[in-house]
């Protein structure tokens, strides 16, 4: 699965300098994701109601979401 991290490289800028153990938790749950297949990534809870396209895990008291695109072959 490719990760496309460009829209939030800044914020995980700012959270390597003020929370290096947060950042480094981030960085790990993202790799973990990166490292599913499409199936596999099912595990992950969706968001409820309009949001349901998007799926959530937790990263300290943080919540990261994402979404899973479909691949085209």
């Amino acid at each position: 699965m490719n990760v496309d991290a460009s829209k939030i490289q800044r914020t995980l800028g700012k959270l390597k300098r003020k929370n290096i153990v947060l950042f480094k938790d981030a960085m790990r749950k993202i790799c973990q994701i990166a490292l599913c297949d499409e199936i596999s990534v099912q595990h992950f809870k969706n968001l409820r109601h309009d949001s349901s396209e998007f799926k959530r895990v937790h990263v300290g008291n943080f919540v990261l979401t994402f979404i899973v695109k479909a691949r085209i072959n």
